[in-house]
């Protein structure tokens, strides 16, 4: 018998539908060659290795054959190696990562209170910026200045400036990739909701825990214990929150201890909620957040199926890569995700 014409049809239609659904694969974290504590951050290199930042005090490389490497740090947490072999250098709990325009690694040496530059070529580890801790060094060279618990670094759209999450001191500062100056940005030191409209860098912050640049210049800032996201807009310099904390303390949280963003090819931004359990968008055109991934229960399960089934356990990092696929660093599951597109 003939297959009917429409129902070849309407199953080419099913099947199309169902291979362009996204769904949700595991790429790290699991078997004898791939297991990983705690990642807290990844990104691709020029190579096209995923690069993966350990909470546990490592930088690693996932090959071609899906094995892990190590690329820096033996996972304790300690401050040595600075031009040495990096495999042999010591790291004290790296949150954060980022690929320079020329292929070098740059590790947010969170404890340590300064960023350790890789050398693709060499292999070389050395501090790229920040002494010990303290707030120093505003428009001077990066290396001589002082931080205090660098959260999260990432690269503009074009790579020409790094900005710095420096915590503790509440403030997000900017280094220029030409001349190392770094200066601040966000952020005058002080600790309290900044008032909508202020210069950012007169107004306080609560504890900037991630930020990142969009194609237009505007910074965005996460802030950890007040569960906001903030602006400070190109044009002008001025803050402005756009999800703020609750007033009242037993009302539902719209974030909840975020931990980390990044930006899309759309100027969207893509958040780590990390109390949440879940992954969300901010459609920054229409100023509204919607989910992008996992249920918001606690959880391992959901691999293999759609994102919105996913579980989640702490995600702590985000990114997206130029194809569009998300990553996800599933912390407290030990593992690495890809939504696929």
């Amino acid at each position: 018998m003939r297959p009917n014409p429409l129902t070849l049809l309407l199953l080419s239609i099913a099947l199309s539908t169902h291979a362009a659904s996204p769904r949700v694969v595991l790429v790290a974290g699991s078997g004898p060659d791939a297991r990983l504590t705690s990642p807290f951050a990844c990104e691709f290199d020029k190579s096209g290795r995923l690069v993966i930042a350990e909470f546990a005090s490592r930088v690693l490389a996932l090959d071609a054959q899906g094995k892990l490497i190590t690329l820096a740090g033996d996972g304790s947490k300690a401050d040595a190696g600075d031009n040495g072999p990096a495999t042999a250098a010591k790291l004290n709990s790296p949150h954060s990562i980022a690929v320079g325009a020329d292929g070098a690694i740059y590790v947010a040496d969170t404890l340590n209170h300064r960023i350790r530059k890789i050398d693709p070529a060499t292999g070389v580890i050395a501090t790229f910026a920040g002494t010990t801790k303290g707030f120093a060094g505003d428009n001077g060279p990066a290396d001589k200045a002082q931080f205090n618990g660098i959260y999260c670094i990432s690269f503009n759209p074009t790579k020409n400036r790094l900005i710095v999450t420096d915590l503790e001191n509440r403030r997000i500062r900017a280094i220029d990739m030409k001349t190392t100056v770094v200066t601040t940005i966000a952020g005058n030191g002080e600790k309290g909701l900044p008032k909508d409209g202020a210069i950012a860098t007169a107004a306080p912050l609560v504890d900037p825990r991630a930020a990142a640049m969009d194609s237009k210049g505007n910074l965005y800032l996460l802030e950890r214990a007040g569960h906001a996201l903030r602006i400070v807009t190109a044009a002008d310099g001025r803050i402005k929150t756009l999800i703020p904390g609750p007033k009242d303390p037993k009302a539902p949280k719209t974030l909840a201890g975020p931990k980390h963003l990044c930006v899309d090819k759309n100027d969207d931004l893509i958040i780590a909620d990390t109390d949440h359990h879940r992954i969300m968008k901010w459609l920054a055109a229409r100023g509204m957040l919607v989910p992008l991934a996992a249920t918001g229960a606690k959880g391992n399960g959901g691999v293999g199926g759609p994102p919105e089934q996913l579980q989640l356990n702490q995600p702590h990092g985000v990114y997206v890569d130029p194809g569009g696929a998300l990553y996800i660093c599933d912390s407290m599951n030990n593992r690495i995700l890809k939504v696929e597109n």
